[in-house]
């Protein structure tokens, strides 16, 4: 891959910038263990900049005032740039997270194009003005765009986890802030340099890679006027109490540990070939996955040999090669988190039945662990209560139905779930009994036509689908006499 990172600027408001300070970030592959790039961090002061240019670019700009064909137009640039840069995307994701390259070329780097072709669907229908007649007046209701929005994003898939939030921002006219993980600067940059290419007006949007205290600086900016923040629980509640302080909106998409219901009906050959990638992407670092498999005891032993079975034919190592489908974890202090949680595991009793403690056979270096399957796992365990994101799963068995409904809401998270039976009405009727925002039937996915997003501590709010242009509008109704017709300005 030729392309490089750009070692001392930042993507300030459309412009590429000095930064304010000399803080840097050393992106380090999880695969190596060596430094590959060292970029800069960006700073409050340059929290600064890009607020002052979205401000500048919303309030006096043309884009909140184009019309929505003309947005359109920019982001299928964009889209169309992304598509043509696919490759160079999976290249970098893998390099600096360690993502395994055919995953990231089939996920990380095509599903972004998935998600802006739904959002411009859903935006070419959705309008932006409502004539409403009551018998106590008549309203003519428009839809605005917020302002300039905080994009917080994480690392484990960040050129999705930014397009989720940036396509609805910027099609429903608002400038957006960027904030990329340190881990994934560089894909942050290529971002940048796309956006870049695609035209968006000066100021519309920046790319600034930052830890957390300049992150929160963002989040807390008096500029800001909405945020929106994929990452861990425990820093989503507390943006949340932050911004509930000012009363700034917030949209949350938090951790999950969801819980994937095999009915003895089910096609147990099926149902465990579909956690491949339910259970399993992206090397267990998806807040999404089902790491939570029910079952009945009666079946139990059929779906603790074909998940062992499964782990036998996915290969551990250099994410660099295609054949590999499960790589390292994104640092040291990853893979140490998620081999402690294995550890914790056998102390509380559950059975081993695959993987374990330390590195995978075979491999002297890189931030691996073993994929690994405990069985007879208590419900109230630590590892079948706490997100672990990495290869780990836990199996739990169920006396009936309502059992296993009971065990699949025994969790403080709601985000994802699946339910697996040859019987569609029953699994989904099971579905509709599952406290998370989205439910699973024989691993078919919902589409970026439908919300995404969790209950309880899963977070607050939904993206994707008309749904997630919501948080990105206000509603502003105008009282007009009768006969009156809005004719939008061109």
């Amino acid at each position: 891959m030729n392309w490089q990172a750009r070692d001392n600027s930042l993507y300030i408001g459309g412009r590429w910038l000095p930064p304010a300070s000399d803080d840097r970030i050393d992106i380090v592959s999880p695969w190596t263990e060596s430094v590959i790039a060292s970029v800069a961090a960006a700073s409050p002061a340059d929290m600064d900049k890009a607020v002052t240019a979205a401000r500048c670019a919303f309030d006096f700009g043309p884009w909140p005032n184009l019309s929505m064909d003309q947005r359109i137009a920019t982001v299928a640039r964009l889209r169309d740039i992304m598509a043509r840069r696919r490759s160079e995307v999976a290249e970098v994701i893998t390099r600096e997270m360690g993502s395994p390259i055919t995953a990231s070329l089939t996920q990380q780097a095509q599903i972004p194009l998935l998600m802006l072709d739904a959002f411009i669907e859903i935006a070419r229908d959705l309008p932006l003005s409502m004539l409403r007649k009551a018998a106590t007046g008549q309203g003519q209701v428009f839809r605005q765009p917020k302002g300039v929005v905080a994009a917080i994003v994480p690392w484990n898939a960040p050129m999705m986890s930014i397009t989720m939030k940036l396509g609805p921002a910027l099609l429903a006219g608002c400038c957006v802030i960027v904030k990329t993980a340190p881990e994934t600067a560089l894909s942050g940059q290529l971002l940048a340099e796309m956006l870049d290419e695609a035209g968006f007006p000066e100021g519309v949007v920046s790319v600034l890679p930052a830890d957390r205290g300049p992150s929160e600086y963002l989040a807390l900016h008096p500029g800001i006027d909405k945020v929106s923040f994929t990452g861990s629980t425990a820093a989503g509640r507390h943006l949340a109490e932050r911004c509930g302080a000012l009363l700034r909106p917030i949209t949350l998409e938090l951790g999950g540990k969801s819980a994937a219901l095999i009915l003895d009906d089910a096609d147990i050959e099926d149902a465990v070939e579909k956690l491949r990638v339910g259970a399993f992407r992206n090397s267990g670092q998806i807040c999404s996955l089902k790491t939570r498999i029910l079952v009945s005891r009666r079946r139990r032993d059929d779906v603790v040999e074909a998940l062992g079975a499964l782990l036998d034919t996915m290969p551990v190592g250099d994410p660099n090669d295609p054949a590999t489908q499960i790589g390292p974890m994104v640092s040291s202090r990853q893979m140490n988190r998620v081999s402690g949680y294995i550890t914790q595991g056998i102390k509380e009793g559950a059975r081993l039945a695959k993987g374990g403690p330390g590195l995978p056979p075979g491999l002297s270096h890189g931030w691996f662990v073993q994929p690994t399957l405990f069985t007879d796992v208590d419900p109230g365990a630590t590892i079948a209560q706490e997100e672990i994101f990495g290869p780990v799963l836990s199996i739990l068995c169920y006396d009936d139905e309502n059992h296993a409904v009971t065990i699949a809401n025994n969790s403080q998270y709601g985000l994802n779930g699946a339910v697996f039976s040859a019987d569609v009405e029953r699994a989904v009727s099971i579905a509709q009994r599952i406290k998370t925002g989205i439910v699973e039937i024989n691993g078919c996915g919902v589409g970026f036509l439908s919300p995404i997003g969790g209950v309880k501590a899963s977070g607050l709010g939904r993206e994707a689908g008309p749904e997630g242009f919501e948080p990105y509008f206000e509603y502003k109704a105008i009282g007009v006499p009768e006969g009156y017709a809005y004719c939008p300005r061109p």
